[in-house]
């Protein structure tokens, strides 16, 4: 009996009151154990990942607070792909992961569209529903023969309160017959049957106005729809700012992106940060030329690139049992609109919270590399921009530290010998320049 959509919904009851009730849930202080340790932002991810598989039935939240949830669907996901049931996601289960979401995304055609009738944003599946029109207050994205439906809805007159809004809901049309409803300060949720058809409808609310979709579909389209329904509902950002996308959704990327490789052998291999080269086609490496890409490892956010015909590279030792510190240096060659089109070799400091480097490094850091204080080289920099709502904004840089045996690891499978005499690891940087055609 539609038992993942009714999940979502149950969610959203362990986190509000049920109807007008003033009574609240004591909140449970969030569980330890497996995943707890996860930053809310992977949890988001993950969480994210998991909902397409349709492995996590429940509210995409990335709090502590989901961690049994998260544990639980990951052992669903292990499961159904004959892994050990360990509740915890390897880098390599990691990959695999967000390989199977992409592909469920594919199928359905998941685009994130901006609404300019409410001024909210969301996601549909655009492949089955391909059909766009004005609705009675937003707009209406539906299938050919009217199987699925998704209409966003808008309700700003004098006097309009969440509660008033949400009773409306409740009654209209009058062949909605409720299984669940909802009501928070500034939410509500309802779901049930209309009609034939399942229906799920979220209303958010700020100052005095009410924005919200409906999503219908047949019960014939549960397969489908049951995992889009998951993330439409978590991921629905009625206003600007609020909502998960922000945590999820991938940014643009310029045409030209600039980051760091360390040389790794004087033959010219060079090492990058993995995420840097996402989306593009063209590698250069400056002063060097073309640079092919030879191996990847995407759970660590390594990439191998090897340059031909250069002049010997001085190569840069990563030690398989390399200490870290706490305290760190970063040297990398910074974006050029930062210095004036140049390729200077900066530094900047960062403390290590985890593996995550604080504050994060510039721009053009991406692939830099982290040396503590006794000039040994601890890692290399995983730089990323958080993926935005807008698609004219990125929010603030994050930085990850990529420990030194992580990459020696890498470099050991793809046959590459610690040097023998090793450069210091600031001679041993090249700029990254990554284009599309």
């Amino acid at each position: 009996m539609w038992p993942m959509f009714y999940f979502v919904v149950a969610s959203f009851a362990c986190l509000a009151f049920a109807g007008h009730s003033e009574a609240r849930p004591v909140r449970t202080p969030p569980a330890a154990g497996k995943n707890a340790a996860i930053p809310d932002s992977d949890r988001v991810a993950i969480e994210f990942d998991l909902a397409w598989t349709g492995d996590y039935t429940a509210l995409i939240t990335g709090t502590a607070e989901d961690n049994e949830k998260v544990t639980a669907a990951i052992k669903s996901f292990q499961k159904n792909r004959r892994l050990k049931e360990t509740g915890v996601l390897t880098p390599q289960e990691r990959a695999v992961l967000a390989g199977a979401a992409k592909a469920k995304q594919a199928q359905v055609g998941w685009t994130i569209v901006d609404d300019a009738s409410t001024g909210a944003q969301l996601g549909i599946p655009a492949k089955h529903t391909p059909n766009q029109a004005p609705g009675k207050s937003g707009t209406r994205w539906s299938s050919a023969q009217g199987q699925i439906v998704i209409e966003t809805f808008k309700v700003r007159e004098p006097g309009t309160t969440l509660a008033n809004v949400y009773d409306q809901q409740r009654k209209e049309p009058g062949t909605r017959r409720l299984e669940t409803n909802v009501l928070r300060p500034d939410f509500f949720v309802l779901s049930g049957m209309q009609g034939l058809k399942r229906f799920f409808a979220r209303g958010d609310f700020k100052d005095g106005e009410v924005r919200g979709v409906t999503i219908l579909y047949d019960q014939a389209t549960e397969n489908i729809m049951d995992p889009v329904a998951v993330v439409i509902a978590s991921t629905f950002s009625a206003f600007s700012g609020t909502g998960l996308l922000a945590q999820i959704v991938p940014s643009p990327r310029r045409k030209v992106e600039y980051g760091t490789g360390i040389v790794a052998s004087a033959a010219g291999d060079v090492v990058t940060d993995g995420s840097l080269l996402e989306g593009y086609n063209t590698i250069v490496v400056n002063g060097y030329g073309d640079a092919a890409r030879v191996a990847e490892e995407p759970g660590a956010g390594l990439a191998l690139l090897r340059v031909y015909g250069g002049v010997a590279l001085a190569p840069a030792a990563f030690a398989a049992d390399a200490r870290t510190e706490t305290e760190l240096t970063l040297f990398g060659i910074a974006d050029p609109q930062s210095q004036a089109g140049g390729v200077t070799i900066s530094a900047a400091t960062a403390k290590l919270n985890g593996d995550v480097l604080e504050p994060a490094p510039p721009p053009g850091f991406a692939g830099a590399a982290a040396v503590d204080a006794h000039g040994r080289l601890a890692g290399m920099v995983s730089l990323k921009t958080p993926a935005v709502a807008s698609t004219a904004a990125a929010g603030p840089l994050q930085g990850k530290l990529v420990a030194a045996s992580a990459i020696r690891t890498f470099l050991d499978a793809q046959g590459l010998p610690t040097p023998a005499a090793a450069a210091n690891a600031k001679d041993a940087l090249v700029r990254v320049i990554c284009a599309r055609r």
